[in-house]
Parts: C-alpha cells; sequence; structure tokens
C-alpha cells in the first residue's frame, strides 16, 4: 500500500495516489443557521438552514469533506444514524469500495417506524465524503470522476416566495438581474391559477425574453388547476413546471397535465429511489428529473438514475444543493441548470465556501481542486455549530 502524506483536509498538492483508502474515523459538525426570516412556498415554511459537515479520515492521512442536510428538525436523526448505525459498519472498510460502502449503510434506511428520509440523508451524508476522498487521493475533481462532461453550469436562483406584492416581484427579479443571474425557478401553487398567473406574468415581464423562468408548484395543485395556470401561461416561455400537482396519484396527474398542458415537466426530488424515478419516465411524466442526491443516499444512488434518464431521453436537474449539484450535472450530458438561493435564503452556500465561485455570464466555473474542491470556513463552522 502507498502511504500519503497526512495533510489538514486531506487536499492540496504533493498527496501521493494511495491504492487503498483505510476509513478510520467518521466525525461530524452539525450546523444551524438562523434565516432573516420566513420563507413560505405553497404548502411549506422554512426559518432556518442546517446541515451536517461529515469528514471521513483515513488511515493513509486523507480526509474527505462534505456537507449535507437542509432542515433543523431532522438534524439530531441524521447525526444520531450516522453516529450509531452507519460508522460503526464503515469503520476499517476500504473508501475505494464505494458500492460496498454504499450497501453497508443501506440497512440505516430500513426502519419502517422511522421517515425514510432520515436514513437517506445520513447515508448521502457518509457517500459524499467518501467521494471526496477518492476524488482527492486520484488527485481530481468529482465532475471530471463522474463524466467531466462541461467544466461551466448555467445557475438558476430560487424565488418568487409569497409574501410580495407584484412591486415587489419586480423588485426581486431585477435584483436576480443586478446579481449576475440569467435564470430563475420561481415559486406558485399557493394562489389559484389566476392570481399564480399574474405574478409568473409580472416576474416574465421584469426579467425579459433572454431569461429563463421556470416555476414550481412544490405538489400544490390539482390536475385542473395546473392545466389551468398552464393555459393562462402559455406565452411566457415557461422553460418547465416542477411537481405540479398533489402527492397522492402525482405520477398520472403529471402525466395528464404534461400532454396536455404544453410545458416540459419537471418532477423526482419527492423520490426516495432511482426506482421510482424510472417510475416516472415509464409513465410519461416527466421531461426533466431533479432528483436529490442528497435525499437520495448520495451520489452512488444518484449515478442510478442518471443513467436511466439518459435512456428514457429525460434531462437532469438537481433540487437546490449547489454545493454537490455543480458536479453532478457538470458531469452529464444531459444535464441542465444548477439551483442555488438568494444569500438570504442560504447562507450556508454563500458563507461556508470560502472559495465559492463567483457567477460568470450566469453560469458557476467549476473548481479544478481535487474531490469537490471547496474550502470550508472554520470561522462560519465554529459560529454556527450545535450540540445535538
Amino acid at each position: 500500500m502507498l502511504e500519503t502524506n497526512p495533510t489538514e483536509g486531506g487536499g492540496g498538492s504533493g498527496i501521493n495516489r494511495a491504492r487503498s483508502l483505510t476509513i478510520r474515523e467518521i466525525s461530524l459538525v452539525p450546523i444551524v443557521v438562523p434565516l432573516d426570516g420566513v420563507y413560505r412556498g405553497s404548502y411549506y415554511r422554512m426559518e432556518n438552514r442546517a446541515s451536517v459537515i461529515t469528514r471521513v479520515v483515513t488511515e493513509e492521512g486523507i480526509v474527505g469533506e462534505a456537507y449535507a442536510a437542509d432542515e433543523d428538525k431532522t438534524l439530531a436523526d441524521i447525526v444520531g444514524v450516522i453516529r450509531d448505525e452507519i460508522s460503526p459498519r464503515l469503520i476499517g472498510q476500504d473508501a475505494f469500495s464505494y458500492e460496498r460502502c454504499w450497501e453497508l449503510g443501506y440497512p440505516a434506511t430500513f426502519d419502517q417506524l422511522r421517515d425514510r428520509r432520515v436514513g437517506l440523508v445520513a447515508l448521502a451524508c457518509v457517500d459524499f465524503a467518501i467521494w471526496d476522498a477518492i476524488g482527492k487521493a486520484l488527485e481530481q475533481p468529482l465532475w471530471r470522476l463522474w463524466g467531466g462532461y462541461r467544466d461551466r453550469v448555467p445557475v438558476n436562483i430560487i424565488g418568487g416566495y409569497y409574501g410580495r406584492d407584484l412591486a415587489g416581484i419586480r423588485d426581486e427579479v431585477e435584483e436576480w438581474r443586478a446579481l449576475g443571474f440569467r435564470g430563475a425557478k420561481f415559486k406558485v401553487g399557493g394562489l389559484e391559477p389566476r392570481a399564480d398567473a399574474e405574478r409568473i406574468r409580472v416576474a416574465r415581464e421584469a426579467a425579459g425574453d433572454d431569461f429563463v423562468l421556470t416555476i414550481d408548484a412544490n405538489q400544490g395543485y390539482t390536475v385542473q388547476q395546473a392545466l389551468d395556470l398552464c393555459r393562462r401561461v402559455s406565452d411566457l416561455d415557461i422553460r418547465w413546471f416542477e411537481e405540479p400537482c398533489i402527492w397522492s396519484n402525482d405520477r398520472r396527474d403529471m402525466r395528464e397535465v404534461r400532454t396536455r398542458g404544453g410545458i416540459p415537466i419537471c418532477a423526482g426530488q419527492s423520490e426516495y429511489a432511482p426506482g421510482g424515478c424510472r417510475d416516472l419516465f415509464e409513465a410519461g411524466a416527466v421531461d426533466v428529473c431533479n432528483f436529490d442526491a442528497s435525499w437520495c443516499g448520495g451520489y452512488t444512488n444518484w449515478q442510478r438514475m442518471a443513467a436511466a434518464a439518459r435512456l428514457y431521453s429525460v434531462e437532469l436537474g438537481h433540487h437546490e444543493e449547489p454545493q454537490v449539484a455543480l458536479h453532478l450535472l457538470a458531469s452529464q450530458p444531459h444535464g441542465t441548470y444548477v439551483e442555488v438561493f438568494h444569500p438570504d435564503r442560504d447562507p450556508i452556500w454563500w458563507k461556508l465556501i470560502a472559495n465559492r465561485p463567483a457567477l460568470e455570464d450566469g453560469h458557476f466555473v467549476l473548481p479544478d481542486a481535487p474531490g469537490f474542491g471547496w474550502e470550508l470556513d472554520a470561522d462560519f463552522i465554529a459560529q454556527h455549530r450545535v450540540d445535538v
């Protein structure tokens, strides 16, 4: 086995490539960051942003580091699952054997009396850190290891939350453009279609014809409401309509909206497994799949969905989490837009990553540093660290 020189964070030049990465320890740092207000979509509210910084420490001196999770209400459960269920199974395993590591951690999702997402997010935290270690060991960025299709990705800001009047929407869109964004995902589904259509029309007028505009109902509409909205905004060049229909029959309902509404449909973030996305594809329900790698167990599981999407000629989006989505969508030929929140809505992305890329003509350029390539701000971590 080739030994490596231990370095803080496990990155940087001068690291000899290891033939194995024996997992010695998995350490966790949960953080919670209060937001500047309450953000309301169709049927949900968000007041804090949370995450778990996960570090996979190897005997060879390489440390894989990543962060995932976004809700403070499940943070303690996620930390407990990693600490008590996943970590004991992985100590002594070779991180290069990522499929084996993933399968060893997968039983954390089997508890029928616990929210399935808790185990999946816990598994994703570890899977991402393992992949960061692999990238560092091979001295390659993950977007390149995972496919390397492009080195820059267009970025859409998420906005249009309820609480602003029409003049406020115009101001918000003008701010997006001033910040350098060339596309956005706009929230709908919390009002009747007539009112939401008016909000979208104002956003389009303020944004201009060259601005990419998608809309997201967060499963807020019935089929007829979704179709009504499609008719009202048919002339506004909507790139896609995300999760238009109430969850209980959404696969068939989205197929109806896709077939009759004239706007491409995006969904997948609410699925737990690649098989659920496959069923969306087989039903003809979606044009774009935004399966969330942080909610599905990590890249190791996400890649299975990405392969199936290619077979069905479905494009790839991703539900939030730009620190991961940048690498995922840059790696694949059918990738589309990375999503980010406004700095007030996601201070973790905008303040935790010390070397976050600047917007260049509405795009982020991928880092060349190995692994994820992110440098995490120690002061920000210390300020928002919590005990759970």
